[in-house]
């Protein structure tokens, strides 16, 4: 009998368990939705330091006339950095002035302690502060990189996710919502993009304006060849479940492609360090040893 109650407690506890283990996936799934990320509509949230210092750098870039500007090509870039939001600009500027300030104290310090020349320190401070004022884009240019190399990764998992979706018989647009929940936390920066495709999708009367802006927003190539496909795809009305596994096939591929070519470069590159860094300490080891008994043994010749 008391082995009958035991199975009977057992039971019991995995139905409630699993029903346990449900209710909160329901939960989560319910709560899910395909909103776009704060770094590219809002502030994002800092701490109260982070907050400060954002409000001095706004409030410092907000003095430059060019900050105002809608036409400021700053504000392309930092779009295309993933930075949207609309004090974005001033805030750059901020940078700017903040970094060429510190770097030209910095140098003008330097330039006193070794040299204490007072000669020396404008020229010190010119040179400090023009490399502060142009750091800020360099770090820009790489942050834009860094996030096309982001998005042209993403791809072929968002391309799998879409055929997935499409091929289930979900419509495009609940496809795009799907594949945006699902890349938020693998790779939030096309998950992004797809989330403000799908508002645009459902706010906008024209669905090709709404896939022509994912290619406007990015630079990335793959992004703007994935934007035509849906255009095409949906002005000839073609099937676009075909469509996005060929354009995922030719997308692996060339990607494949890509890092043969580069494993194959690997060794042309390796030449100069090889020559330069590798080949002396090898020469040194080994013909260093017979120099030094060379000249050891001459040394006593002479005597």
């Amino acid at each position: 009998m008391s082995g009958l109650w035991i199975l009977i407690a057992f039971f019991a506890f995995v139905m409630t368990a699993v029903m346990a283990v449900g209710y909160a996936f329901y939960l989560r799934m319910a709560q899910r939705s395909p909103e776009i990320p704060a770094a590219l509509s809002n502030e994002p949230a800092l701490p109260p330091a982070g907050a400060a210092f954002l409000d001095l750098f706004r409030s410092i870039g907000e003095n430059f006339p060019a900050a105002k500007r809608e036409q400021n090509p700053y504000r392309r870039r930092l779009s295309l950095a993933g930075y949207r939001w609309s004090s974005a600009v001033p805030v750059f500027y901020g940078i700017k002035v903040a970094t060429m300030l510190f770097l030209a104290g910095a140098a003008a310090v330097l330039t006193l302690y070794t040299k204490g020349s007072l000669t020396d320190t404008p020229i010190a401070i010119i040179g400090g502060g023009g490399l502060g004022f142009l750091l800020p884009d360099r770090v820009l240019n790489s942050r834009i990189r860094a996030r096309g190399r982001r998005l042209r990764r993403a791809l072929p998992a968002a391309l799998d996710l879409m055929v997935l979706g499409i091929e289930a018989g979900q419509s495009l647009d609940h496809t795009i919502a799907d594949s945006s929940r699902s890349l938020k936390n693998t790779h939030p920066d096309l998950a992004a993009e797809f989330a403000q495709m799908y508002l645009e999708l459902r706010a906008s009367n024209s669905r090709g304006e709404a896939f022509r802006n994912l290619s406007d927003r990015n630079k990335e190539p793959e992004l703007r060849k994935l934007s035509n496909l849906l255009i095409d795809s949906d002005r000839f009305g073609l099937s676009l479940g075909p469509a996005l596994r060929s354009h995922n096939t030719y997308l692996r591929t060339r990607f494949r492609q890509q890092a043969q070519e580069a494993a194959r470069k690997v060794g042309v590159k390796l030449i100069f360090p090889v020559f330069f860094l590798i080949f002396p300490s090898v020469l040194l080891v080994t013909l260093g040893p017979a120099c030094i008994m060379m000249y050891q043994t001459l040394q006593k010749l002479l005597e």
